[in-house]
């Protein structure tokens, strides 16, 4: 899992959609419902045999600017823990908190 830290490194995860899905997952490393989140993401990641997805991490304490910078160019209001799926440069699919389980983000992706 690629952790997203610049203005650069999201754009270009989000270019990655164009050829196949893209998670990113906004985590709040201070936030045990983040936790929660994180670890329902890691047991998908774990459990996954897809080799063409792409996922990626931002903690959104570290790098506040770049996950106000997302929330901002996709139009979706911040939170977190909070789950994207992107596909073809668009959001797919988003959700945050006790909704990101491995079973929401497999159907997302079917």
């Amino acid at each position: 899992m690629k952790e997203i830290k610049t203005d650069q490194e999201w754009h270009d995860l989000f270019e990655q959609s164009e050829n196949a899905p893209v998670l990113l997952l906004k985590h709040s490393t201070t936030c045990p419902i983040s936790a929660e989140a994180y670890g329902e993401f890691q047991s998908f990641i774990e459990g996954n045999d897809e080799k063409s997805l792409t996922f990626a991490l931002i903690k959104v304490i570290e790098s506040r600017p770049v996950s106000n910078l997302i929330s901002e160019e996709l139009g979706v209001k911040h939170e977190s823990p909070q789950l994207f799926i992107f596909d073809k440069k668009s959001v797919k699919w988003v959700d945050s908190h006790f909704s990101i389980t491995k079973k929401k983000i497999e159907k997302a992706l079917a």
